[in-house]
């Protein structure tokens, strides 16, 4: 898995963990942990798919 994909990954699991403690303490704030877990989660997908892209291709023009 790139480097990226696991960075972004991190940032959701951490979003999401923020989100239920902030959910927890009666605080909306967990709204925007949320909305960062969501574009986290996003990125990780596209670097992840990205990869695969490029090694495909790599492996097709070697072929």
């Amino acid at each position: 898995m790139p480097r990226l994909a696991l960075y972004s990954l991190a940032v959701c699991v951490l979003a999401v963990v923020a989100a239920v403690i902030s959910f927890m303490q009666g605080m909306w704030l967990g709204i925007v942990w949320v909305l960062l877990a969501g574009v986290a989660s996003n990125m990780a997908w596209y670097y992840r798919r990205r990869a695969k892209v490029e090694r495909a291709a790599a492996g097709a023009g070697s072929a």
